[in-house]
Formats: structure tokens, C-alpha cells, sequence
């Protein structure tokens, strides 16, 4: 990114690595060059002045301090593995990575972990475990990704639709603002209503209000064994509506869609036996235990079958059942293989699913690119994997168009241009069309009370 207006004269860093442990500021160009981009594809990133690796609140106060003083933008990075461009560095800003901040405390008899913001949101859903326990945030990428990184994003996932997000489940959080102000926010009590509820502020800012060092997790029960169910549709539409009759009487664990061309991807690269044939193929899944399970799944099962699903099959076996979630968790990774990708992740109202896919199949074929739809089709949160050729000036130009255009469809069906993935730079033009003009400039008020320098991630978000 283009070097933002207050790091045009590049200030003496002695003063911040004096702030700092030894080896927490790094300089090294080739070691620097691993923290500029994300998993976004965004093909511009700046380069840093500094990489800050911190290890505690202390670090973090000390690098915003000094970076107030001296008048330099910072952005903040977890794991790199945002979709949106959120935390693509800037020419001459500071890199603040807290992917050293990992550590996990869990307190079965609150029934809830503290953790630090480089901790996976595997390793929470492992510590976690260990008391019988469950953390259900549940992206994609939950292998990878960090907390710090959800809690920015308020990220969700596949079981979200029954068991809600990110934001659902931070009772209270450390937030470190611009001026090196540590705050604690919220309580490790379920209920809380004194004062105004500024961690869900903090919530899905994207590092642009403050920068998270610690959060207090809510933590549930471990579910019961999942009873799932697989079908296969002729095409996208008729399992998109069949989504949107599901979800008119039930809440399923998961509810995930896959299109034909993430389907034979994810084949092509797994060789795990799916039906390359499909148009679509739905999957969905009841933990309500036992009978009650599987009623829940008989009556996924009957609606598929009423919005011409050519194939329906289920399983209480839970390997059977993680077998088909492998499959969609890969599809990423496995559409990447095929180009670049511009990776959406817009929303629609529960009834409108159905128009968005055609609609957005439509765009493909207007734009002759190709167009890999999966999503968290429960809640009606879908990634649109535009694929490009990046060597290729007519193909980028067609993918931007088509990205865009899909955009506007989501917005016209009374949708979001973000469900989980944040704003970051892929999606700012589209912001003002979904808040409007006094939205946006109450937003900004807030940016501007909490960050009076633009010092925190600028050109990011909001």
C-alpha cells in the first residue's frame, strides 16, 4: 500500500527498540518481507519501517506510544491469514505482530478461557477440550488462524448458524488504544450491563480502534455426537432454495454449500470420491443427540428431496461425517491451485439465497470467469472464488468486474458485503453504499475520538 501521510519522513527507531526486549524489533528485510501480505490475494503491499514482534501488553503499549510520538501509522497482524487485505502493511508504518502472544488459561469452573491473541483457534478448541469443554467459533481456517485475528474480524465459521459468532462469545477483552492506554473491557461473568458495552465496539474493528492483547472467551458444553447428511442438487438454485426452506423451521449445527466448480477443485486435489457430476452439494449436520438427531436430519433430508436433490445420503458415523467436512474446509486451498483468487464473502437475507447463487453464476458467465461458490449457506454467509490469472491484464480486469458486480448483487438483495472476513481494502468502495452517509460518519466520529493521529491501521475498515 501507497505509504500513508504520516509516515512520509521515516522517524530514529532507537528510542522503540530501547522501549522493547532484545530481538522484539526487526528491521532484516528478508525476514520483514514474510509480514506484508495476507491470504487475500491483494496484489499491492508496502513495506514496513519496522516489524515489532511483541510478547506481552507492555510491548504493545510501548510500540503505540512511540509511534503516537513520532506520528507513524501501525498495523496490527495476527496469523496473515485474513481475506480482505486487513492487515497488508504500509509504506513506512509499523508491522506490530502478536503472533508471540499465545498463551491459554481455561477455568472449567467459569467456563471460560483467557487467552492472548496469537493463540490459535485450534489450540482454544484443544485446551478447551481437555476440561470437556468447547470453543464453537468455527472458521474454515481454524487450524490456522488466531483469535486476535477473529475477534478483528468477528469471524464465524460453519457451526454459526446454531451457535452464533465471535462477538457471541467475548465477555470481556484488553484493548491497548493508540495513545499506549491499556483497557479492560467487559467481565468473566456471563451477564454484564454496567456502563456501555464498548468490548462488542472493539469487536470486528479490524485493529483500527485499538489493538486487542487479551480476550475472555465464553465456552460451552461439548455438543453430542453429530448426525449428518450430504445431497447432491442438478444446480445452485434448487439448493439454495433448498437452504431457505430448512432454515424456515430448524437451526442445524452446520448447513455448507459447495457449487460444482469447488466440488471438482477440491476432487482434483483430495481425490476423495465426490460426485465431480453435481451441480451442487449441500451438507448438513444435527448435534440435538440421539432420536431427536435424527429427526432433525429427516427433515433436512425431506426438504432436499423437494427441491430436486438427486442424490441424499446420511450418517451418524462421526468419520463419515468429518470425511465431508474436509471436503469443504480444503476448498479454498483447493480453488487456489486453479489461479488466483479474489475471495468474497457477501450475505443475504435467508430467502434471497437462492437469487444470489443464480445471480451470481450469471456474473461468471457475463465476465467468462470462473466463479467457485461455497459457504455457510445456513445463515446465508457465501464466498464467491472469483479465479484469475494474475500475468494476464484482460483476466484481471474481468475478475475485478466480476467481484464487484457480485457486490452489488448482495447489496441489491438487501445483503452485506462482509459476513466474517471485515472490510480490510477489498471491500472499502463498497462500505458507503451499504451504511450510507450518517452511518459512516458517526463511524468515523468514533475512529477519530478513540485514534485522534489516524495512527491505527489507516486506509483499512471503516
Amino acid at each position: 500500500m501507497a505509504p500513508h501521510p504520516l509516515a512520509s519522513t521515516a522517524p530514529p527507531l532507537d528510542a522503540l527498540a530501547a522501549s522493547l526486549p532484545p530481538g522484539a524489533m526487526v528491521v532484516d528485510p528478508g525476514i520483514v518481507e514474510a509480514y506484508r501480505f495476507d491470504r487475500s490475494h491483494a496484489p499491492v503491499a508496502g513495506r514496513p519501517l519496522a516489524l515489532i514482534r511483541a510478547t506481552c501488553t507492555a510491548d504493545v503499549q510501548a510500540t503505540l506510544r512511540w509511534a503516537s510520538a513520532a506520528r507513524v501509522p501501525v498495523v496490527t497482524r495476527g496469523a496473515g491469514t485474513g481475506l480482505s487485505g486487513g492487515s497488508l502493511a504500509i509504506d513506512g508504518a509499523i508491522t506490530l505482530s502478536t503472533e508471540r502472544m499465545c498463551s491459554i488459561e481455561v477455568d472449567p469452573a467459569k467456563g471460560i478461557a483467557v487467552v492472548q491473541p496469537g493463540a490459535l483457534n485450534a489450540e482454544v478448541k484443544a485446551a478447551a477440550r481437555t476440561h470437556g469443554l468447547w470453543y464453537p467459533p468455527d472458521p474454515s481456517s481454524f487450524e490456522i488462524c488466531s483469535i486476535g485475528g477473529n475477534v478483528a474480524t468477528n469471524a464465524g465459521g460453519l457451526c454459526c448458524a446454531k451457535y452464533g459468532i465471535t462477538s457471541d462469545y467475548v465477555l470481556g477483552l484488553e484493548v491497548v488504544l493508540a495513545d499506549g492506554r491499556a483497557l479492560r473491557l467487559g467481565a468473566g461473568t456471563i451477564k454484564d450491563v454496567a456502563g456501555y458495552d464498548l468490548k462488542r465496539l472493539f469487536v470486528g474493528s479490524e485493529g483500527t480502534l485499538g489493538v486487542v492483547t487479551e480476550a475472555t472467551l465464553r465456552l460451552r458444553p461439548l455438543p453430542e455426537p453429530a448426525t449428518t447428511m450430504v445431497a447432491l442438487f442438478p444446480d445452485v438454485v434448487a439448493a439454495g432454495r433448498a437452504v431457505s426452506d430448512i432454515r424456515s423451521g430448524l437451526r442445524p449445527a452446520l448447513l455448507e454449500l459447495m457449487d460444482s466448480t469447488a466440488i471438482a477443485a477440491v476432487e482434483r486435489q483430495a481425490r476423495m470420491g465426490l460426485d465431480t457430476g453435481a451441480g451442487a452439494m449441500l451438507i448438513g449436520a444435527s448435534d440435538a443427540g440421539g432420536e431427536a438427531g435424527k429427526a432433525e436430519v429427516a427433515a433436512m433430508i425431506r426438504s432436499c428431496e423437494c427441491h430436486s436433490a438427486n442424490e441424499v445420503a446420511w450418517s451418524s458415523d462421526p468419520d463419515e461425517g468429518e470425511h465431508l467436512m474436509a471436503a469443504r474446509r480444503m476448498a479454498i486451498p483447493a480453488v487456489e491451485k486453479l489461479g488466483a483468487v479474489l475471495i468474497e464473502d457477501v450475505g443475504v437475507p435467508l430467502d434471497r439465497i437462492g437469487d444470489l447463487l443464480g445471480g451470481i453464476e450469471a456474473v461468471a458467465k457475463a465476465h467468462s470467469t470462473t466463479i467457485a461458490t461455497i459457504g455457510h449457506a445456513g445463515d446465508g454467509n457465501f464466498h464467491p472464488l472469483v479465479v484469475f490469472d494474475r500475468s494476464d491484464p484482460d483476466s484481471v480486469a474481468r475478475a475485478d468486474r466480476a467481484f464487484g458486480e457480485v457486490m452489488d448483487l448482495a447489496l441489491s438483495l438487501g445483503g452485506t458485503i462482509t459476513g466474517e472476513h471485515g472490510v480490510g481494502t477489498l471491500k472499502r468502495p463498497w462500505l458507503a453504499a451499504q451504511l450510507g452517509d450518517d452511518v459512516l460518519e458517526v463511524s468515523r466520529r468514533i475512529k477519530a475520538a478513540l485514534d485522534p493521529l489516524g495512527i491505527l491501521n489507516p486506509g483499512k475498515g471503516i
